[in-house]
C-alpha cells in the first residue's frame, strides 16, 4: 500500500515538523490579532510573500538592468525553494538567509536605480518595508541614506 493511501506510513519527518511549526506561526499571528495588534500580525503574516512580491515586481521592472534582474530571478528562486542554506523551522534564524540574501539584492538594485523603485514595488505595510529597507543598509531612522537616491 502506498503512502499516499495509508496515513500511518507518513514519517513525521519532514511533514509532522512543517505541520508543527506552521501552527505555531498562525498561534503567533493569533496572539497578536488577540493583543489588538492587527497591522503587527498582517505585517508578519505576509512578510516572505510580500518580499517574493517585491522581488518579482522588481525583476519584471525594465529600468533596472538585465544583470540585475537576472539576480532577482536568483534570489526569488531561492526564497520559493523550501531548501535553504539556514533551514527555515529553526526559531529565530532559519529567515536569516532569505533576510541576508534580500538585503543584497536589494543593494544591487538601488545602485542601478535608486530606493525609489523599491518603494514602488513593496506590495505590504510601511513598517515592514522600513524594516526591509533598515535590514539592507539602505535606510537609517527613517531616512534614506545619502547613497540610495535615484541617479539622474
Amino acid at each position: 500500500m502506498t503512502a499516499a493511501l495509508n496515513p500511518e506510513a507518513v514519517p513525521f519527518w519532514p511533514w509532522g515538523l512543517l505541520l508543527l511549526i506552521a501552527g505555531l506561526y498562525i498561534v503567533a499571528i493569533a496572539g497578536l490579532i488577540a493583543a489588538g495588534r492587527r497591522e503587527d500580525a498582517r505585517a508578519l503574516a505576509g512578510f516572505i510573500p510580500d518580499c517574493m512580491v517585491l522581488v518579482s515586481r522588481l525583476a519584471r521592472d525594465r529600468r533596472i538592468s538585465r544583470a540585475r534582474r537576472a539576480l532577482l530571478l536568483l534570489v526569488l528562486a531561492y526564497l520559493a525553494l523550501p531548501v535553504d542554506l539556514v533551514p527555515d523551522f529553526l526559531p529565530g534564524i532559519g529567515q536569516l538567509d532569505d533576510a541576508v540574501l534580500l538585503g543584497l539584492a536589494l543593494r544591487v538594485v538601488v545602485r542601478g536605480g535608486g530606493i525609489e523603485l523599491v518603494r514602488a514595488a513593496w506590495p505590504g505595510p510601511q513598517a515592514s518595508l522600513t524594516l526591509v529597507l533598515r535590514a539592507a543598509g539602505l535606510e537609517t531612522n527613517g531616512a534614506a541614506t545619502p547613497r540610495t537616491t535615484l541617479k539622474p
